[in-house]
């Protein structure tokens, strides 16, 4: 958008790239050896050594191009990319790193180790072994490259926990959000693509009073083993717990009042003091039990784990039979869709408002088509108006089932953009803006206050920050 400035663009452009082993996405298919183009300064060749410093951090010439052979390696183009504008970036990192020490940002090694658990695995499973992956990032062996390793993942996680405390700190009233919309030119207006909303009825499967009671024993049995000592809440979250999200970081979560997780599972959480662990409960997850580690003020980090009963084959078909009845009933004009919904749902979540689905990414109940979810949007493509789909059967991450009837409540047309119409896509448009000048302050400010030291040729590249305090 050419309403917003070009050093704003910029920040924004340079936060979006990937830090040097960030993802496990990172991680070329390739088995063999990869020959990959990187962009190389021209005359003379001289060693590697270091090309700057950033409070406690230090840049080395070889780490721009280490920098550039991992875009490469993610199919990224990076021909439009300098040197500088590479160094730039791997200054920013830096900073933020050096910042979040200095702000006592806590980033624990058991959070880091089980995040390189889980890259190294997702890494052997795409190159094949773990000494193709000590080739590949040429390390000398396994330890070293995991000692590498774990120094980049710990530092991408102060600078990625710093960058969220920025960003968490900006809010946005509904007179800013009116005037960044006047603000922009009529011809410049941003162009909303094509939207749905879409309602659904659930239907999950009954779980029998003795699969709950197996995974309360269960759980029960966990908490007595930590507890006597015997094994550590951490080992049995890897080993056991069902959760995705923290699994393999030994179910650890940092959560305060405003963290989005479910009501239940907060009660706890702020009931307990720090030491303490749980008794199991249930939430619509499964049953949980927590270990509150750290009570920080309004803060807990805290270790958890999940375990979900067993649904069997003949409560799957009793839920499908049921979801073909509401189905029926609503084809026969019994009942509307958002009536069958409001009774007859089992999804909390939707139940309220007849259905209608949130999208996650905006909060609001429109989806656009180009950026929906693959999933969702081949369920209601073929869909017509006010058509209703079969039952679908619908896992999730945790493995738990779920049968569900799917109907587009309304369509968008692509549209220019419309404040009235529009209100929340354009307050978030107006809070990423706020947030990149906030961003840009802190890097001022930021820079001013820190030992920042950049050296040899690299002193002539023209910084969109004031790397070079002039």
């Amino acid at each position: 958008m050419k309403f917003i400035n070009s050093k704003a663009l910029l920040l924004f452009f340079v936060m979006l790239f990937t830090s040097l082993s960030v993802s496990a996405q990172e991680i070329i298919k390739e088995t063999d050896t990869v020959d990959v183009k990187v962009p190389v300064k021209t005359g003379r060749q001289k060693i590697d050594g270091i090309i700057a410093t950033v409070g406690d951090y230090i840049i080395l010439d070889s780490d721009i191009d280490k920098s550039f052979l991992e875009l490469s390696s993610q199919g990224n183009s990076t021909k439009d990319i300098t040197r500088c504008q590479m160094l730039g970036k791997l200054m920013e990192d830096k900073l933020y790193a050096h910042q979040a020490v200095q702000d006592s940002i806590k980033v624990t090694d058991a959070e880091v180790k089980g995040m390189m658990e889980e890259r190294l695995n997702y890494m052997v499973e795409q190159i094949g072994s773990i000494e193709k992956v000590v080739q590949y990032y040429k390390k000398d062996s396994e330890e070293d490259f995991k000692t590498y390793f774990f120094d980049i993942l710990k530092e991408n996680k102060l600078t990625s926990e710093m960058q969220k405390k920025i960003v968490d700190a900006v809010e946005i009233t509904p007179e800013e959000v009116r005037n960044f919309f006047k603000g922009i030119p009529k011809d410049e207006l941003p162009l909303f693509g094509a939207e749905m909303e879409v309602a659904q009825i659930v239907v999950t499967p009954k779980v029998s009073e003795a699969d709950k009671q197996k995974v309360i024993d269960r759980l029960n049995a966990f908490r007595d083993e930590i507890i006597s000592g015997s094994s550590s809440f951490a080992t049995k979250a890897v080993l056991y717990s069902e959760d995705p999200g923290s699994r393999s970081s030994g179910g650890f979560y940092k959560m305060n009042r405003k963290t989005p997780f479910v009501k239940e599972f907060k009660d706890i959480a702020f009931a307990l003091k720090e030491g303490e662990i749980s008794a199991p409960f249930e939430t619509e997850f499964g049953y949980h039990i927590i270990l509150v580690e750290k009570i920080k003020g309004q803060d807990l980090e805290l270790r958890h784990i999940l375990l979900a009963p067993a649904v069997t084959r003949a409560s799957l078909d009793e839920a499908k039979e049921k979801i073909s009845l509401i189905r029926k009933r609503i084809i026969d004009k019994e009942i509307t869709f958002a009536d069958a919904a409001r009774t007859m749902s089992d999804e909390k979540e939707t139940r309220a408002n007849g259905g209608v689905l949130i999208n996650p990414k905006t909060q609001d109940t429109r989806f656009e088509l180009t950026k929906m979810d693959p999933v969702l949007y081949g369920e209601v493509s073929s869909l017509k108006d006010n058509e209703i789909s079969q039952p679908i059967m619908d896992e999730e991450k945790q493995g738990k089932k779920k049968y569900k009837l799917i109907t587009v409540t309304n369509r968008i047309n692509e549209h220019a953009a419309d404040y009235g119409k529009d209100y929340i896509k354009i307050k978030d448009l107006a809070l990423k803006e706020k947030q990149i000048k906030a961003i840009g302050k802190w890097f001022d400010e930021k820079i001013g206050e820190t030992y920042v030291k950049v050296l040899g040729e690299y002193r002539d590249c023209d910084f969109t920050n004031n790397w070079l305090k002039k």
